[in-house]
């Protein structure tokens, strides 16, 4: 390691610092580079030192003695707790220790670099000074307990006086004291905090270093308290270390903050190792510690170290062992950061002090016996000798500063080259500052080094500054004098360096030995302690500058100005060259674009271009550094004047809808305020008016009407008066209104779905043109009304569309204008929208006799609200001459128009009262003519529009063959039950009237015991209470003279039937008992549908049923009671119900006990498997069009057969229109609604693993659809073709 001291320069008792450092010295722990050692000596005057002397060079060993006994100053590299016997806490980073020490001091070992003891019995005073370390924080840098500063701090005669204590902290008022702890031992570190002052809990951080926030490491290794002592209220703050590591080692920081109040203090902790054995694996002891695992939590800070690769980690951890003690042992000290690195040691100041406690070794050197010593000081103007001694006197030598080659030359004695035996002597003489270098001796390939430090000697002050009194604007100059040319001074002024720059106040000048500082022109401000220094000493002086005595030649004076005018304020004073300050109203005065300041000699001038009202009230001028004043009023004045124009109102004309609040503020103006009269007439708005009232204020006037109302229409003056004037001006108002409701409309014409409808504008459009009207509709009956229109009507007139017809509506109007919507009208007369209805429909002649003609026809297919009233049937012979073919519409047309050119007696109208029938028979016609025939629907719209068949008629009477209509039910056997009432109605057709007669079973018909009563179209039979007797076939007889149509009618009454004839016990055997009957004589004229066998108990006989609907007559009764006795019972059944009285088994069944055997006799099972067969075929079938039909058959089979229904041979598969059934063997085909084409053959086909059945009928549909109403069902024209065709064909079988 080399040690390097470098002198600085120091006022008398001379002073010398040396700094001495390591070269290429790595940070600490903490990323700070390590500090220098610097040694501060305090020598006595020069007078005591003796001349010539040589330097003192030190080599490690007792130096030689000097002339001098100085004061010794150490400053460590590691910080130290500082005891200076006070409580209060040290100045962060500062500590001074002052020791008298007897005529034989002990010298403390600090290395190569100390001074020589002193040896004669002067006093000596050692002062230690321990600089700050980098990691204080920035709060404490820069203060005066934190550095050490010559031009602030102590002065250098105030050295041996004692050290005053640092002032107390603003907020701790016990700080945290530095400690020391051995290596796994406990410290704590207490921080207290006064709470008197406070509201709340101040905030404490712990830092070690710089930055490093301790609060992030709390854990196994560190513990932070916090207490509160509510009695003293005292906050304690603690901040435990628990086994301590040496790595922990350093400087710490307290800092208290609370709101904008800061206090800090700085402390340090020395951790001293446990003597052992030096068998220490160094990377594990300055590695840092992993996270998570049991150390963690330690107080480890190597996590602010950069973070090497994880894969370099595991190549670490393959590599061999190696002892890196020997590797730093022998590596140069700028490679240590680079071994550290590459090893994993973080705490590198750790590492350095291991190693200053390792014993060196010193080589021995091959070229040099002895080398020169690391440093070496000499005074300026003396010489100095650098001494080596060779190992080798052959070897070539070379001398070196600062790198260069001193090579010596004949006529230069600056170096002299000496040679001794084995010493090689090179002497350096009349030494300067260009000689403070350092220097080198090579050897072969050896090298040696050195640094020569030279000692200036300190300047002294031989004449001091003198004190100073004067007045401003003079001129200031302090003169010192130095006791050597060209020596650097530094003025102060108040303990602060006066600035000496280009721009500054103050100039400093150098004469020999002579040293001024100027001051040109001098202010009050200058005033204060000037002191210059130099490295010898320090002289001051007091510097005061006073005011000159204040004169007023001309007063400021009290001024009226008119607004708008300019204003000017002028006042003289003496001394002239003093600045002022202008106020207004206490308000200080800036210069702007209209107001300027002036200030020429003792002349000072206020201007204002153009006054406004806020530049009346006091002046004041005020001379910089005077406590005399001068003052004045200003007062502006300024006609009443009306603004009208910020309104921006056209002809002055306010507009205001009626019912709101008017609230009118008009500026005005004038100084003083004038007195404002607001006046509607010749009538005064008073301030105190209750809906109307006027308000003054200074600098506007108001008009409120609280309800403005019609009558507030109108122009309203304004009056202003003050002293200086006055100024009248007008308002026009106009309120507003939204317009009057019109009158009720008329409504004139109704349609059926509109009305017509008119009304007359309102009375008061409210002053303002109405621009359009809303119409209202209702229901009479409803109060709610539904607006018709969202566009504005602009007419008077409207039609309303889409009502219902029927339904009363009344109708109402609202005005619409700028202002808004008025009042609805009074509602309109309630009127009812009514429309004819549709003409007649499906109108056909009926009948035709020689005399009379028969037509029927439809209702209308629109009736609407009005209903049908009746009908009225005219006709028109046709070949009159008067007749003129028109259309039906071209008809409506001519009479809506009034334009017919039909006479009356072209259409003669055949009833006079209209009919409600939809059938009616035109007489009184004459046989052979011809006639069109027409029908009109009237209600009370009026007349619909008439429907008039498309030819004409033959009036002669036509033969129509009779033909019966059987309906459906009687097609089939037509059944009823004893007592029920039959009533047949079977139609039929035929002209003229046909004649009717029945028969039954070939014989006539009874009058007692059947009624018979026939019409024109259709025949009754009638029997009050059938009997079994009426059963039978009924043929009816229709006859039109040649013409004959017979129809059979098949009646069949039924009854209830009788028991069974016998019913006897076959066998009896377990459980189980076999009964078999015979069915009964009499059947009710209906087949047996099945039988109900009931059981009795002997004991009880109560009867219960065991089955029912029972088909077969044998049967088993089975779980029976064991012990038990049992009579049987059996009902018959058809379709009116059981038989009234059943029959009984003779004998009884008992049913014997277990023990009991019974031969089972042996059966031949049966194959009941067979082809499909039709039991019932189908039969032809006629049926009705609309009415649905059905077609049944039954069919046995085993299996069961899969049942299919065609018609003509095409299979019918999910049609909607046909469904399909089958139940126990009888299947159904249901029909729904057939039409005419759904006519034709229909075949059921049974079908099973056995073969296969099939059965045909044909089905015919009657009563179809006419050509006109297949159209208006949308039936496509092919289809209306070929079922017209199917109908004629069939009309011709027939």
């Amino acid at each position: 390691m080399l040690k390097l001291c470098y002198p600085f320069k120091a006022v008398a008792p001379s002073i010398n610092i040396f700094v001495t450092y390591s070269e290429s010295v790595a940070p600490d722990s903490n990323g700070a580079p390590t500090l220098p050692e610097i040694s501060l000596e305090v020598s006595p005057p020069p007078e005591s030192v003796e001349e010539g002397k040589e330097p003192v060079e030190t080599d490690g060993k007792k130096p030689e003695p000097t002339g001098s006994e100085p004061l010794q100053a150490e400053v460590a590299q590691e910080q130290k707790p500082v005891h200076n016997g006070s409580n209060q806490p040290e100045p962060s980073g500062v500590g001074v220790n002052e020791q008298a020490e007897t005529s034989k001091p002990a010298v403390k070992k600090e290395g190569p670099c100390s001074p020589p003891p002193p040896e004669d019995g002067n006093s000596v005073k050692k002062l230690s000074i321990d600089l700050p370390n980098d990691s204080a924080p920035e709060a404490t840098k820069g203060r005066k307990d934190s550095v050490w500063s010559l031009g602030e701090g102590q002065n250098p005669e105030d050295v041996d006086k004692p050290i005053d204590n640092p002032p107390l902290s603003t907020l701790l008022i016990e700080s945290p004291q530095s400690g020391t702890v051995t290596v796994g031992g406990d410290i704590t570190f207490v921080a207290k905090v006064e709470a008197k002052d406070l509201l709340r809990k101040p905030t404490v951080k712990w830092f070690k270093g710089k930055w490093m926030d301790l609060a992030s490491k709390t854990g196994k290794h560190l513990q932070l308290k916090e207490t509160f002592d509510r009695q003293t209220k005292i906050h304690t703050f603690e901040m435990h270390i628990i086994k301590a590591k040496d790595n922990y080692a350093g400087n710490y920081r307290c800092e208290v903050t609370y709101k904008d109040k800061f206090d800090s203090c700085s402390f340090d902790l020395e951790v001293k190792e446990v003597e052992s054995s030096q068998a220490i694996d160094i990377r594990s002891a300055f590695k840092r510690s992993s996270e998570g695992q049991e150390d963690a939590g330690e107080l480890d800070f190597s996590g602010l170290l950069k973070h090497r690769n994880q894969r370099e980690h595991k190549q670490q951890d393959d590599t061999p062992e190696v002892d890196v003690w020997e590797i730093l042992k022998n590596a140069r000290p700028d490679q240590y950061e680079k071994i550290a690195f590459t090893y994993g040691i973080t705490d590198l100041r750790g590492l350095l002090k291991r190693m200053k406690k390792i014993p060196k070794e010193e080589k021995k050197s091959a070229a040099f016996a002895k080398r020169l010593d690391p440093a070496y000081q000499v005074d300026k103007g003396g010489k100095i000798r650098l001494v080596v001694d060779l190992a080798d006197p052959t070897v070539e030598l070379k001398w070196y500063k600062n790198g260069q080659e001193i090579r010596p030359s004949p006529n230069q004695r600056k170096y002299i080259f000496e040679h001794k035996g084995t010493q090689r002597i090179m002497v350096i003489n009349n030494c300067s500052s260009n000689d403070d270098a350092a220097y080198s001796v090579v050897a072969g390939e050896e090298k040696c080094t050195t640094e020569l430090f030279v000692k200036e000697l300190p300047i002294k002050i031989v004449k001091g500054i003198e004190p100073v009194k004067t007045t401003v604007n003079e001129r200031i100059e302090l003169e010192c004098e130095v006791s050597e040319e060209g020596a650097q001074v530094k003025w102060m002024k108040n303990g602060v360096e006066v600035p000496t720059g280009v721009r500054s106040r103050y100039r400093v000048k150098c004469e020999g030995t002579k040293h001024y500082l100027v001051i040109d022109d001098a202010s009050k401000e200058d005033t204060g302690l000037y002191s210059v220094m130099a490295s010898g000493g320090t002289s001051e002086a007091q510097v005061q500058v006073d005011l000159k005595p204040l004169k007023v030649f001309q007063d400021l004076q009290d001024m009226t100005v008119l607004l708008g005018q300019p204003l000017k304020l002028h006042c003289e004073i003496f001394p002239g060259n003093v600045p002022g300050r202008w106020y207004r109203n206490g308000q200080l005065i800036q210069p702007s674009d209209r107001l300027n300041i002036i200030h020429r000699a003792k002349v000072h001038r206020l201007e204002i271009e153009a006054c406004t009202l806020h530049d009346a009230g006091d002046y004041t001028f005020v001379p910089e550094g005077y406590s005399q004043s001068l003052s004045a009023k200003v007062h502006i004045i300024d006609p009443p004047r009306v603004h009208l124009e910020s309104l921006n109102f056209p002809d002055n004309t306010v507009t205001v809808v009626a019912g709101n609040k008017l609230r009118l503020e008009i500026p005005i103006s004038g100084e003083p305020a004038p007195r404002v009269v607001w006046m509607k007439g010749e009538r005064v708005i008073l301030d105190s008016g209750h809906r109307v009232h006027a308000e003054t204020y200074s600098d506007q006037t108001s008009l409120t009407i609280e309800v403005t109302e019609r009558e507030d229409t109108g122009n309203y003056k304004i009056v202003l008066q003050n002293e200086a004037g006055e100024a009248t001006a007008s308002v026009k108002i106009k309120v507003v209104d939204i317009p009057d409701p019109p009158e009720a409309p008329l409504v004139p014409v109704v349609g059926g779905d509109w009305c017509s409808m008119t009304w007359e504008p309102p009375k008061y459009d409210g002053s303002s043109p109405i621009l359009g009207y809303f119409i209202e509709r209702k229901k009479k009956q409803s109060s709610r009304w539904m607006r018709l229109n969202f566009d504005l009507i602009k007419e008077t007139s409207f039609e309303p569309k889409k009502m219902i017809e029927g339904v009363p509506y009344e109708v109402r109007i609202f005005a619409v204008n700028a202002i808004g919507v008025s009042k609805p009208s009074e509602p309109s007369k309630a009127f009812t929208p009514l429309a004819v209805t549709s003409e007649p429909t499906m109108l056909v002649v009926d009948d035709v006799t020689d005399t009379t003609v028969t037509v029927k026809w439809r209702p209308p297919e629109t009736i609407g609200a009005a209903g049908l009233d009746g009908y009225l049937v005219e006709y028109c012979i046709e070949g009159s001459e008067s007749k003129i073919t028109i259309s039906d519409e071209t008809f409506q047309d001519l009479i809506t128009t009034g334009l017919s050119f039909i006479t009356a007696n072209d259409w003669v109208l055949s009833n006079k009262e209209m009919t409600e029938k939809t059938k009616y028979t035109i007489t009184g016609l004459s046989p052979g003519c011809k006639i069109l025939v027409r029908v009109k629907a009237i209600n009370k719209a009026g007349a619909s529009a008439p429907r008039t068949l498309q030819h004409s008629i033959l009036v002669k009477e036509v033969v129509e063959p009779p033909k019966i209509r059987v309906p459906r039910h009687l097609k089939t056997t037509y059944t009823r039950k004893v007592g029920e009432t039959v009533n047949l109605v079977v139609p039929f057709q035929g002209k003229p009237r046909p004649k009717v007669t029945w028969v039954k079973d070939g014989n006539p018909i009874e009058p007692s015991h059947v009624s018979i009563r026939n019409t024109d179209c259709d025949s009754i039979i009638f029997i009050r209470k059938a009997e079994r007797s009426h059963s039978g076939k009924y043929e009816m007889t229709v006859q039109v003279e040649n013409h004959v149509d017979t129809a059979i009618m098949d009646i069949q009454i039924v009854d209830l039937p009788g028991p069974p004839q016998s019913v006897t016990i076959e066998d009896v055997w377990g459980e189980n008992v076999a009964l078999v009957w015979t069915p009964p004589k009499d059947n009710g004229n209906a087949p047996i549908t099945g039988y109900t066998i009931q059981k009795a108990d002997k004991k009880t006989m109560e009867w219960f049923t065991c089955i029912e609907h029972y088909h077969r007559n044998c049967i088993t009764v089975t779980e029976l009671v064991v012990g038990n006795e049992y009579f049987f019972r059996v009902f018959s059944e058809n379709m009116c119900g059981l038989s009234e009285l059943p029959t009984q088994t003779k004998k009884s069944a008992l049913i014997v006990k277990e023990g009991l055997q019974m031969k089972i006799p042996e059966y031949s099972d049966r194959d009941f498997k067979e082809a499909p067969k039709f039991t019932q075929p189908l039969i032809n079938t006629f049926a009705v069009a609309g009415y649905n039909a059905t077609l049944n058959c039954s069919v046995r089979a085993n299996p069961r057969p899969k049942v299919i229904w065609m018609k003509n041979k095409m299979t019918i598969f999910e049609d909607p229109r046909y469904r399909m059934f089958s139940n126990q063997g009888v299947c159904t085909l249901e029909i729904r609604k057939p039409s005419p084409y759904d006519g034709g053959m229909y075949t059921c086909k049974a079908i099973n693993d056995l073969g296969e059945a099939q059965v045909e009928c044909k089905l015919e549909v009657k009563g179809g659809y006419t050509f006109y109403e297949l159209m208006q069902r949308g039936v496509p024209l092919h289809l209306i073709d070929k079922y017209m065709n199917e109908s004629k064909i069939v009309e011709q079988d027939k």
